[in-house]
């Protein structure tokens, strides 16, 4: 019977995938925070604001802080307006991500948005990053330096996750496109996910890998969410079966990437994109079996790095494998 069950959210499942990835935008709610998160570490250093849809994060001398859906989620769309902490934020990490590290400790999926903090006067990163049935060997992050800051208002930050692709968004502009390919096998990701947000203390890693670490001077550090959306097949972790229910909207979200919205995302990685991982040949040779090589993107990168993107002809850099409490990050030393 659990097996008929599955079988039939599965197909319910996909129905609502093929309608989200049709290219037609749909209205879809914005939950308070008690309907699809709970608090996942950090004592008051999570404040949940009076109108029960807002919440800050905070990172300071004692600990970071998080949240985590109560759901686990087979495909589906998620996302969260965020203002990320001002001014000195070296070594600060800010962490909006979907992961299942804690029921497959050895063959994880996981689908990232990584903010990087900077010193004074330099910008926040932001770093995209997947990694499936446990591909933790290859990195397949993207970085961009962002055209705003983020620091001074809402900026809105979403995956949409298919069994075909992943494509994330900000403020509903496409700048990362993953399709599932043969070539990817089993790292693409496949199983039931768990939504999470931390903000934590990546010094070891996060500004140029680990020179500039986080300065408590300038604590506390606050992520503010709000616009909290969670649309996906939640899957029941003992029945396994799943739950992909359309409710009334109130909130447009993007499905697939449009010609106009492709054009966008194309000037974007033109103009932000300063590392990619199927162009680093220092740290692949040869580049991993499902990156398509642009050739215009490959000169652009190697002129702004020649050292990474050129040759490849120096000692290999530190990776930096680092795991808080707050989050799972694998990130080169860029």
């Amino acid at each position: 019977m659990g097996g008929f069950q599955f079988h039939l959210g599965f197909l319910l499942c996909c129905s609502l995938l093929l309608v989200l990835a049709s290219g037609s935008s749909r209205n879809l709610p914005i939950i308070a925070f008690d309907e699809g998160y709970t608090h996942l570490f950090g004592d008051n250093n999570l404040v949940v604001h009076r109108d029960g849809k807002s919440v800050h994060l905070t990172l300071d001398e004692r600990t970071g802080s998080g949240f985590v859906s109560h759901d686990l989620y087979l495909h589906g769309y998620f996302s969260a307006s965020i203002k990320l902490p001002a001014d000195y934020t070296a070594g600060v990490v800010v962490a909006f991500y979907m992961s299942n590290g804690d029921t497959y400790q050895k063959n994880h999926d996981e689908i990232d948005f990584e903010f990087l903090g900077n010193i004074r006067g330099k910008e926040w990163r932001i770093q995209t990053n997947v990694y499936g049935n446990g591909s933790t060997g290859i990195g397949r992050e993207e970085r961009y330096n962002l055209w705003f800051d983020p620091a001074e208002e809402f900026h809105q930050y979403s995956i949409l996750w298919t069994d075909s692709q992943i494509i994330f968004y900000v403020d509903n502009v496409p700048i990362r496109e993953i399709e599932r390919t043969e070539s990817m096998g089993g790292d693409f990701p496949s199983k039931p996910m768990t939504l999470y947000a931390t903000i934590w203390d990546g010094s070891d890693w996060a500004t140029n890998g680990g020179k500039y670490r986080v300065n408590y001077k300038y604590a506390p550090y606050v992520a503010e969410f709000s616009n909290l959306v969670l649309h996906g097949c939640a899957v029941d972790p003992i029945e396994h079966t799943t739950r992909c229910d359309i409710a009334p909207s109130s909130d447009t979200v993007p499905s697939g990437i449009t010609p106009a919205q492709r054009i966008k995302m194309e000037n974007i990685r033109k103009k932000h994109m300063t590392y990619s991982y199927c162009y680093d040949r220092v740290r692949y040779k040869v580049p991993p079996p499902e990156c398509v090589i642009n050739a215009q993107e490959a000169e652009r990168l190697r002129k702004f790095d020649p050292v990474t993107f050129g040759s490849g002809r120096r000692h290999h850099g530190k990776r930096h494998h680092h795991q808080s409490r707050g989050s799972h990050a694998d990130a080169a030393s860029f």
